[in-house]
């Protein structure tokens, strides 16, 4: 399972959001996109990083444990 996750240099709350993926699924694929290197995702993500994406859907900071269980368990 591949989830996306919207961040940025330096943002401590997109570790903690890697590391709660990482809990509910020691096997996930994590495929970081850098907001920063482009203008419209910064327009769309930029305060809402960290942002977690799969399979059409979004999970937009705050989050915790088991809103990434359900998110995980979509589609």
């Amino acid at each position: 399972m591949t989830v996306v996750l919207y961040t940025t240099l330096g943002c401590h709350l997109c570790e903690q959001a890697k590391e709660m993926l990482v809990m509910v699924n020691p096997n996930v694929e994590i495929e970081s996109v850098d907001v920063a290197e482009e203008d419209d995702l910064i327009a769309q993500y930029g305060e809402r990083i960290p942002v977690l994406a799969r399979k059409g859907h979004e999970l937009a900071w705050p989050f915790g444990l088991l809103d990434v269980q359900a998110f995980l368990q979509k589609g």
